[in-house]
């Protein structure tokens, strides 16, 4: 029986790269024109996905899919139309149903057996990377064995519920005669019509969910937990109280008694409402940042400057993104204008660095998840360019195993600076300055450089800033930055990487010596 290595990245700030499984295999059965399973997918597909540096792969909705879920999703008005906009092509039978209503935690067999992930999962090993899959603990599908087999597993309300809220529970027929159950959902949202909600205050739900877990992880090196708050236990009790009236919580939470269980296992959550520190205390090595995501999106640069003002710690295990299968597309998001200085951001923050398949090629359609298929689009060589850039500078060891340090930009005469964030990643033999201006204007602003560029035996009169991503050198004065300070002038949404050299040139093979 195959068993993953020791899951922990060898880098603290990894790169994952998430695969839609079943849309990726379809684009590569039709380019090799013959079904492609996993265990088919050439070898040189793994060898440029480690070439361009990914530490892990998460491939995303690889376990069974349900033929209820397919059903409801192909009769759901409002995924139709996102199937109309995302595919005007598609077809009933590309309707495969959601990733996140799991019939089984087995691969479907559409895409691979037990023993072709076995396979995948060595061959990314030999390549230095990890795979990743997904664990999806608040429900199942509405035909998961359990459902029938063990209803106790799952919420339950009566026949009164179902006539008060015909779409939050539905029958199920058992030995012990018929059940109403809940559907799954997040207190905040509608419910998810094609899951069952499992009951995490009934011990016998928990050790069967460990033991699916104790199974999987043979097959794989750690697993992506969706909506994972919502089995915390002051979170379900909040959700659930009706239904959990006179149960005592569980002395402890179900994801201390999961992560103590598989110690070496690599544990990321999805997270929403505030929750990261918690899960991360849990045992979480890696948490969303959705909140840094929104406000890329909706918050002016003062606004992320002080979501980066939190505790290192914290932010080293952060998962850092600009989409994923949920959100819209970035190309689409932030377009090719802003691309510089939001990519540069994500791909140099500390933490997890996230990238979606299509990101990398600028891609603008977002494929709904519970499609098999979706329309072909051309690559963007833009976009290509820049990420095959800055993924070669983000993959140095300084990125990876530097200190990161924020750094308070000053006016450099309006209010401009205010729009400009900047920060170092500094080694005992590297340096590395970024300096991104988030705004649509020109903006302009001064950076005091947190300590001495070299030893006192080392000191020169003035230095080279080698600007990696513009390929461009500028020369400082020693004594201008020790007491003025770097004066720095960004286009809109301009960047800087800076690497600092003491005397010579930093273009060409004559960089001189590199300071700190």
């Amino acid at each position: 029986m195959p068993t993953s290595s020791s899951a922990l990245f060898s880098r603290p700030h990894p790169h994952l790269y998430e695969i839609n499984t079943w849309v990726w295999l379809n684009v590569l059965s039709r380019k090799g024109k013959r079904t492609i399973k996993l265990g088919d997918v050439p070898d040189r597909e793994w060898d440029n996905l480690q070439a361009k540096g990914f530490d892990g792969i998460w491939l995303m909705g690889l376990w069974e899919r349900s033929s209820r879920s397919a059903q409801i999703a192909r009769n759901h008005q409002d995924l139709r139309k996102e199937y109309d906009q995302a595919f005007p092509e598609w077809q009933e039978s590309d309707v495969v149903g959601s990733p996140y209503a799991v019939r089984a935690y087995r691969p479907d067999p559409a895409l691979a057996s037990w023993d072709e992930l076995a396979n995948v999962l060595g061959k990314l090993h030999a390549r230095g990377m990890k795979l990743i899959l997904d664990f999806v603990p608040n429900h199942t599908a509405l035909d998961h064995e359990w459902v029938t087999k063990h209803p106790e597993y799952f919420i339950q309300g009566n026949f009164q519920d179902s006539m008060d809220f015909p779409s939050s529970y539905f029958p199920v027929e058992t030995s012990t005669g018929r059940r109403y159950v809940a559907h799954g959902k997040d207190p905040h949202f509608p419910v998810w019509t094609d899951t069952a909600q499992l009951h995490y205050f009934n011990p016998d739900t928990r050790a069967a969910l460990l033991h699916e877990l104790h199974h999987i992880r043979q097959y794989c090196d750690g697993v992506r937990c969706d909506m994972a708050m919502l089995v915390l236990n002051e979170v379900f009790a909040q959700t659930w109280g009706k239904h959990i009236q006179g149960l005592s919580a569980p002395s402890q939470e179900f994801w201390t008694e999961a992560i103590a269980s598989f110690s070496d296992w690599l544990w990321i959550a999805e997270v929403y409402g505030n929750r990261e520190w918690e899960l991360q205390q849990l045992g979480f090595h890696f948490t969303y940042d959705k909140r840094l995501y929104d406000r890329l999106r909706h918050a002016p640069p003062q606004e992320i400057v002080r979501h980066l003002w939190g505790d290192i710690t914290f932010q080293n295990r952060l998962v850092r993104f600009l989409e994923n299968h949920d959100e819209p597309r970035s190309a689409v998001v932030f377009g090719r204008s802003r691309l510089p200085a939001i990519g540069v951001l994500m791909a140099t923050l500390p933490g997890m660095r996230l990238y979606h398949q299509g990101q990398l090629t600028g891609k603008q359609v977002r494929i709904p998840v519970q499609l098999s298929r979706a329309q072909e689009e051309f690559p963007d060589e833009t976009t290509a360019a820049f990420y095959d850039r800055i993924l070669a500078i983000a993959n140095e060891e300084v990125f990876h195993v530097g200190r990161w340090l924020l750094i308070t930009v000053q006016s450099a005469g309006d209010h401009s600076f205010n729009n400009i964030i900047a920060y170092q990643w500094t080694t005992n033999a590297d340096f590395r300055l970024i300096v991104v201006n988030l705004s649509a204007s020109m903006a302009g602003g001064v950076i005091q450089i947190s300590g001495e560029l070299g030893s006192e035996s080392t000191l020169c009169s003035a230095y080279t800033f080698y600007d990696q991503f513009s390929r461009q050198s500028y020369e400082r004065e020693r004594d201008d930055l020790k007491y003025n300070g770097l004066s720095i002038f960004l286009d809109p949404f301009g960047c800087h990487i800076f690497s600092i050299f003491a005397g010579g040139e930093a273009n060409g093979g004559n960089r001189g010596d590199q300071v700190i």
